[in-house]
Formats: structure tokens, C-alpha cells, sequence
């Protein structure tokens, strides 16, 4: 199509018609002319006597009040077509007059009134109509809102139950272990006595009864967190749709005024009773007051399905019986999908036009896209950007959001120094920006907290503390793992976090859950630290529940197949990684995030394993300790064929914390020398456990220089004491190319 013509003449004004569809019409009927480039004189000149039979147009003054919009016909309408468009094919003439026409019938059978002004006139009738759909949503709002807030409280009521019900079910699977051991003990004497296992016996059967109960119970505090978390998802969709049509129409959303309910503190349901049946006795009341609270909460949240016009159903059921006025899955909407298409009754609905719907339905679908872009966002952004890699293992991560939302899956890999590396992996329960927003608080703790290089169990006992600070109303899962090179094994501490999965070379897989404390944020327990090999030549897989938890499969055999798929899975750690989720499922639709952090510990040949070798040497006796550490340094560090630049410095940083550890620390003292493609590490035990620290020694001091020569030889130095008791310090030196 050519360039568009000037028109001649004046610019047009403003349409001046009595409906919006006139006005329409008139601007349809300019840009004919503008397209032609003629001016008005030029087309009242051009038109035919038929045009002017029987006063179908008027005399040239008539014709421009016409093209204003004022007492505009359908003969103006037609002639001006005709002058503008002499040749053109038959076929886009009657496509032109077809769109004009559609807009003058329009005009003539339901005009859209204007006012002088051009502002759309509304009657009266209209007005109230709109007053009562205003009226009607915002008691809709209040009552979304109001069924959010309390289910939402339900939800996290029952997970604080169910936290607590994680607890005493273990004391009372302990107690069961202990009245069990007591009676296997006393059957197993030489005298039978009959008075005290006949006393203990109803008190096992009592025992395992409580432990049955409190386990179907903890089941039913998680039903019902699952429950609630249905129906809060639900009324968060029916208010971002409402408050997106009220601020279409002009109008603010009212705040929030529903009330907080009534929680349960742990303290009104754990205690601590001492006395032989006085366990019992308390499981007893944990039972009866957790029941009643459970009765409450599952009444509260039934009220607010109520409210919110659904029933409330297991979660995991596919039906849904649709109450007049109220959100509900689409019936064309899957049983399987977790957020399917919304959609509102027309029953008692004023303002549930299809029109209407759609276009809050658009909104509603954008405003969840925006969303779960930026809880995806925040989620990454608070993800390493790269991995450190230390230098016995290969390590690669991967992070994959949930389709419905982002969630609080985390992973992090810290150098601890001396070749130590820790190895994180969490889970905040939850979704969205504000799990994504305490999972980026508890990452940058433990990062601070892994520099103190404490033990693991230490590291999530500080880490327990600040969840229940940092994020009271959320559980956290999290498993720290701390890989010694000299060990060859991983030392690790779980806060309800699934098991560690470590494959041997040979292709077996072995599974690290001994000593699975309880979750993050819940207080109370006393974390235990366990260890797994890592010997060359062997793998380990640390992930979160994303990876194995479907609603149509148990948990439990989602990890016997990421076990069997791990045992088959070949190549480098990031080939692992996507092997695993590519096997469970992880790329169809997800309703949970996923994050995949696999460590390799490879196993070394020729000329590779020069490279990384290692010797150690256990100083006793008197004076003639540190000489021979000096010797023992000097001849190892030449047998690795490192430069004589190297050497030196690596003999006088041993003779220096050698000594150091004689002068200040306590026998036993042991040397440890270790290379790598890329470091020399050089590291003195002895069984004090007072850490070193650098300080400046005066002109006139004979000691107190040591330390001050290791920080200005080395690339880095450090000290960590061990869990065994006494300390380690160590200091690395860089090794060329």
C-alpha cells in the first residue's frame, strides 16, 4: 500500500454525534476522505444528480455539519464511499460498507449516549445496577478475604501440631524401644521374675497404643494442613480476581479487618513430667489436647470453605460440587491440575456477565504471571551464581521452579578451607516471594555459620535457633554435610531433610539417614551428626522433595527409583543431575520446585594422581620434634618434585606451626602434608583445643611471630577444632600453573 495522501483543507474537529457509535462511524468516514486526500468542497463537488436526488445530500455547508457527526445519514455515508473509492474491487467496497454499516445499525438499535463533552451518559437505572454489583463484590471481597486469612492460620496451626506430633512421636517410639529393652532384660536373667515383667507389659501395650494414635494423628494434622492450604490457594485466586475488577471500574479495595484466631503454643501442649507412667500420662493429654485443637481448626476452616462457596474435601479429591456465585476449577479443567482455570456462577451473580468474567479471568491469569515471575526471580537471585569447586571433587547444581509458584528449595557449597568443603541443600515449606525470601535469609546464615567451621550438628543447632526467629510461621528441612579429603567420607547433620544418596563405584547405592533430627524452626531437639563414605570413585546426591513427591506415587517409592536410577546414571555430576530429572518426571507439570546438588569424588590414574597425594607424620619426643618435622616436610616436598621456591616456603610454614603447637598446645601433635593441582596444604593437630589468633608482637618480644609469619607466606590460614576434641591449624600455599 502507497504512502498516505495529505488532506487538503482544515483539520478535522472533534466528532460531535449524540452516541459513541455515530462518533465512530464519523471518524470511519474521515479517514476515507484523509485516505483519498481530498477535502470536503473536493467531494461535495465530485458527487453525481443521484447523489443529490431527493435531498440524500445537501448543499455543501449541510454536508460539513454532517461530517461532524450532527444528523449524519447513511446516504453522506454511502456518497462519500463513492467519491473516495471510484475503481476500487467490488470485494473490498462491500467489506467497507459491511464495517460501516455494522455501526450505524448499532447506533440506531442500542446507541452508547454521549454527552456534549464526549463523556459516556449513563441513566439512572444503570447507575444503581453498577452501585449494586459494587455493593455485591465487595461483600464477596470480605468474605474471600476473611476465608483466606483464616484458613491460611488453620493451615499454619496445623502445621505447628503436626511439628509437634513429629516430636512426641519419637519419645513415645523411644519409650516403646525402652519398656521393650526393659522386658527382654528381665526375661533374659537366670531367675525368671515373673511380678516385674507382668508390671511392665500393660504399660508396652499402652505405650505402642499411644504411639499408633499419635502417628494416625500426625497424619491428620498434615491432611489437614494440606486441606487448608487447598482452600487458602483458593480464596487468594477469588480476591486478586475481585480486587483486579474493582480497580478496573475505579474503586478501591477495602482493608483487610478479619481477626486472628487463637493459636496453641507448644508450651500448652509439650511438657516435661517426670515419674514412671508420667510419659504415658503425658502422651495421653498430647493426644487429647492436639484432638481438640485439630476439632477446632478443621470446624474454622470448613467455616471458611463455607464462606468461600466450596466444600472441603480430602485434598486430593477430584470432586468438586458447585455452590451458586462462588470459584471453582473449570469442569474442562484436568482432576490432576493444581491450578486449573477459574470461573464464577452466573446464580445470584449481578455482575457475572461472560464478558466480565473473561476479561477479570485475563487479569486474574496475568496477575499470577507476574507473580510467579517475581518469586521466581527473587528465588534465583538468591541462588549461587556459581559453584565452588574444590579440588578432590566435581560438583554440580541444579534448581528448577514449580509451575504453580516458586517455592523455598535452596542449595550452596562453602570452601571451609585446608581442602574442606561443606555441602548445603534446604526446603522452606511454602511458596511464593515469602518463602523464597526466608530461604535467602537461612543461606546467608548458614554461610556465616559454616565459616566458624564447626561441627555440622553445631552448624544446624545455631541454624534452628534463627529459623524460629527469622520465619516463626514456617518449617525449613535442611541436611549440611562436610567432605574432609583425608577422611574420605561425608560428616553430615539432617533437619528433616530426606536421606543423602551415595553410589559406589561398583554401582551401589547406599542411603545417609541415621540421625534425622526434626525440621528447622520447630525448637526443642538436640541434633546429632552421623558420617557416610566417599570413597574414589563414588557419588553423592543431596535434593529436596520436589524431586520424589507425586501425588499419584508414595514418597518412599520415588526414592527407591531415584536410587535405581542413580545406580545406572552415568557421566559428569551435571550429566547426573538432569539423568534424575529427566527419569522422575521432572520435566512435565510441576506443583513443587526442585533442587539437585551431585558431588563426584573421581577416581585418579598416571599422571592425574600425582597430583594429588598426601602424607602424614605422628611428632613424639623432646627437642628433636621440630628438626624432624622440618626433615619430614623437606624430603616429602621433594619427592613431589615441587619448586625449590615451594619447597622452602612449605618447610618453613611446618617448622612455624609445629612449633607453634609444641610451645602452646598438648601432645599428641601430628604433621599433615597434602597437594593438589592447585595447592599445597599444610596442617599441625594437637589435642588443645585453644584456637591460635594473630596478634602483633613488640620490638622487644622473643615470641608471638609465628602466626605473623604464616599469613604473610601463605595464600590463606586457618584453625577448626575438632569433634573429637583438640584443634587443627592449617595454611595453604598456591602451586604454579
Amino acid at each position: 500500500m502507497g504512502e498516505r495522501k495529505k488532506r487538503p483543507g482544515r483539520p478535522w474537529a472533534p466528532p460531535k454525534g449524540a452516541s459513541a457509535e455515530v462518533n465512530s462511524l464519523v471518524q470511519m468516514v474521515r479517514s476515507w476522505i484523509d485516505e483519498a486526500g481530498l477535502s470536503v468542497r473536493d467531494i461535495h463537488s465530485r458527487l453525481t444528480p443521484e447523489h443529490f436526488a431527493d435531498g440524500r445530500v445537501a448543499d455543501l455547508r449541510r454536508l460539513r455539519i454532517h461530517l461532524s457527526g450532527e444528523d449524519l445519514t447513511w446516504d453522506v455515508v454511502e456518497a462519500v464511499a463513492d467519491v473516495c473509492f471510484p475503481d476500487e474491487p467490488a470485494h473490498q467496497a462491500l467489506g467497507r460498507v459491511r464495517e460501516a454499516r455494522a455501526l450505524w445499525d448499532k447506533a440506531q438499535s442500542a446507541p452508547t449516549l454521549v454527552a456534549v463533552d464526549g463523556q459516556v451518559v449513563v441513566s439512572s437505572r444503570e447507575l444503581i445496577e453498577e452501585k449494586e454489583r459494587t455493593i455485591q463484590v465487595y461483600r464477596d471481597l470480605v468474605r474471600a478475604r476473611q476465608a483466606y486469612e483464616t484458613s491460611e492460620q488453620g493451615r499454619q496451626q496445623a502445621l505447628r501440631i503436626a511439628s509437634m506430633l513429629f516430636l512426641v512421636l519419637g519419645q513415645a517410639q523411644a519409650k516403646v524401644a525402652e519398656l521393650s529393652r526393659r522386658i527382654d532384660a528381665l526375661t533374659g536373667v537366670g531367675v525368671y521374675s515373673p511380678d516385674p515383667t507382668r508390671a511392665l507389659q500393660p504399660q508396652l501395650k499402652r505405650a505402642r497404643d499411644q504411639e499408633a494414635r499419635l502417628s494416625a494423628q500426625l497424619e491428620r494434622a498434615v491432611s489437614q494442613r494440606d486441606e487448608a492450604q487447598r482452600i487458602a490457594d483458593l480464596a487468594a485466586r477469588r480476591v486478586q480476581m475481585l480486587e483486579a475488577y474493582l480497580l478496573d471500574i475505579g474503586q478501591q479495595p477495602l482493608v483487610s479487618d478479619a481477626g486472628d484466631l487463637a493459636v496453641i503454643s507448644a508450651d500448652a501442649i509439650v511438657h516435661d513430667v517426670p515419674g514412671e507412667d508420667s510419659a504415658l500420662d503425658q502422651f495421653d493429654e498430647i493426644l487429647a489436647r492436639t484432638d481438640d485443637a485439630l476439632d477446632r481448626e478443621q470446624e474454622a476452616v470448613r467455616d471458611a470453605a463455607d464462606d468461600l462457596g466450596v466444600v472441603a474435601e480430602p485434598h486430593d479429591s477430584s470432586d468438586a460440587r458447585i455452590i451458586a456465585g462462588s470459584v471453582f476449577p473449570h469442569p474442562r479443567s484436568s482432576a490432576g491440575d493444581s491450578s486449573p482455570e477459574l470461573f464464577r456462577t452466573t446464580l445470584n451473580n449481578s455482575y457475572g456477565l461472560d464478558d466480565d468474567v473473561a476479561v477479570l479471568r485475563e487479569r486474574l491469569a496475568l496477575a499470577e504471571k507476574d507473580r510467579h515471575k517475581t518469586a521466581v526471580s527473587l528465588q534465583q537471585s538468591l541462588l549461587p551464581k556459581e559453584l565452588e569447586q574444590p579440588d578432590d571433587l566435581r560438583i554440580a547444581a541444579t534448581y528448577q521452579p514449580g509451575d504453580s509458584d516458586a517455592g523455598g528449595d535452596w542449595y550452596d557449597v562453602v570452601s571451609l578451607g585446608a581442602g574442606r568443603t561443606a555441602f548445603v541443600i534446604g526446603d522452606v515449606m511454602g511458596r511464593g516471594v515469602r518463602a523464597a525470601a526466608a530461604m535467602g535469609q537461612l543461606r546467608a546464615a548458614l554461610r556465616a555459620y559454616a565459616r566458624l567451621d564447626l561441627p555440622p550438628h553445631e552448624v544446624i543447632q545455631l541454624l534452628d535457633g534463627l529459623a524460629a526467629e527469622i520465619a516463626a510461621s514456617q518449617i525449613a528441612t535442611c541436611v549440611y554435610a562436610v567432605h574432609d579429603p583425608h577422611e574420605e567420607q561425608l560428616v553430615y547433620a539432617s533437619a528433616g531433610h530426606l536421606p543423602i544418596l551415595v553410589r559406589d563405584e561398583d554401582g551401589t547405592v547406599r542411603r545417609a539417614e541415621d540421625l534425622t533430627g526434626a525440621p528447622l524452626g520447630t525448637g526443642g531437639w538436640r541434633h546429632a551428626s552421623g558420617s557416610v563414605g566417599l570413597p574414589p570413585g563414588s557419588t553423592a546426591v543431596l535434593y529436596t522433595d520436589g524431586l520424589v513427591e507425586r501425588r499419584d506415587r508414595d514418597i518412599d517409592e520415588s526414592v527407591a527409583v531415584l536410587e535405581r536410577t542413580l545406580a545406572g546414571a552415568q557421566g559428569t555430576p551435571g550429566d547426573i543431575c538432569a539423568t534424575l530429572l529427566r527419569t522422575l518426571g521432572a520435566d512435565a507439570y510441576l506443583e513443587d520446585d526442585i533442587a539437585v546438588l551431585a558431588l563426584q569424588h573421581p577416581t585418579r590414574t598416571g599422571a592425574d594422581a600425582e597430583l594429588f597425594v598426601h602424607a602424614a607424620l605422628d611428632l613424639v619426643g623432646g627437642v628433636e620434634t621440630a628438626p624432624r618435622a622440618r626433615r619430614f616436610a623437606r624430603d616429602t616436598l621433594a619427592s613431589w618434585r615441587l619448586p625449590a621456591e615451594t619447597c622452602d616456603l612449605g618447610v618453613l610454614a611446618a617448622s612455624e606451626l609445629v612449633a607453634n603447637a609444641l610451645q602452646h598446645g598438648t601432645p599428641p601433635v601430628g604433621l599433615r602434608l597434602r597437594r593438589t593441582d592447585r595447592r599445597l596444604i599444610i596442617e599441625v593437630t594437637d589435642a588443645d583445643d585453644h584456637l591460635p589468633r594473630g596478634r602483633q608482637a613488640g620490638p622487644a618480644d622473643e615470641a608471638g611471630r609465628g602466626m605473623s609469619v604464616i599469613a604473610a607466606i601463605a595464600s590463606s590460614w586457618g584453625s577448626r577444632r575438632d569433634s573429637g576434641g583438640g584443634k587443627a591449624v592449617w595454611c595453604e600455599l598456591p602451586l604454579g600453573g
